[in-house]
């Protein structure tokens, strides 16, 4: 389970990434990020929008793109914060998928530690 120190919770946090963040994605996630130096842990934001499926569907896929934060934890650089947006196609991916996709965005962006 994801501590929930490790979230991005606050409306003004979502803002002020979505700002000074830099951003990238591919089909299935958006992700935004910014550094924070002193930071020990990274933190990330889910935004699983209405259009995308009900409750139960937004649900399953905020759970699943924990679930993959959760098994890349040691491997994600301490010092960012990360927002995730999900896109359609994601409704009908199952976790495995959405793992996939997120370290895709992740290694070719270079927020994996080496």
């Amino acid at each position: 389970m994801m501590k929930k120190e490790y979230r991005v919770k606050d409306n003004k946090e979502f803002q002020y990434i979505f700002q000074n963040g830099k951003s990238f994605a591919n089909r299935q996630l958006v992700i935004y990020f910014t550094e924070e130096v002193d930071q020990d842990h990274f933190r990330i934001g889910l935004s699983v929008g209405k259009k995308i499926g009900n409750a139960v569907t937004r649900n399953r896929i905020k759970r699943y793109l924990r679930q993959s934060f959760h098994e890349l934890e040691g491997r994600i650089l301490p010092t960012l914060n990360i927002i995730i947006i999900a896109r359609q196609p994601t409704k009908e991916m199952n976790y495995f998928e959405i793992k996939k996709s997120l370290l895709h965005l992740l290694s070719r962006q270079s927020l994996l530690i080496k």
